[in-house]
């Protein structure tokens, strides 16, 4: 099974269970705890952004062939909409990437080796 995050245009976010095989939606749940001020934060995130998901996961399996386990919308700490996307390659190494969600270019790439 596999779990995404998916956000309205006002932000509001949704926690989505997708079966990892078939690609089907299990479940669909409004994340708890989410108040107007996350709600904008999120909203201003998805606005921002020019690229894709979709775009950023092929940016980051340009560089580190794999599969996509993660990608997350997020700032960093220069306050740059970023997604977050984790790579991990069938060695089980897991390479975090973060791509400019405006430029499509990766400005930090880490890999964990645990």
């Amino acid at each position: 099974m596999g779990v995404a995050e998916v956000v309205e245009k006002d932000g509001t976010t949704h926690t989505v269970r997708i079966d990892a095989i078939s690609g089907k939606v299990i479940q669909s749940v409004v994340e708890t705890g989410q108040d107007s001020g996350d709600k904008r934060e999120m909203a201003d995130r998805v606005a921002r952004a020019r690229q894709s998901p979709q775009e950023a996961a092929k940016v980051a399996t340009d560089k580190q062939k794999g599969t996509v386990t993660s990608i997350n919308l997020d700032d960093n700490d220069n306050k740059t909409v970023i997604w977050s996307v984790d790579v991990v390659t069938k060695d089980w190494n897991k390479t975090d990437f973060e791509i400019d969600a405006v430029k499509g270019t990766i400005t930090r790439e880490e890999v964990d080796h645990d």
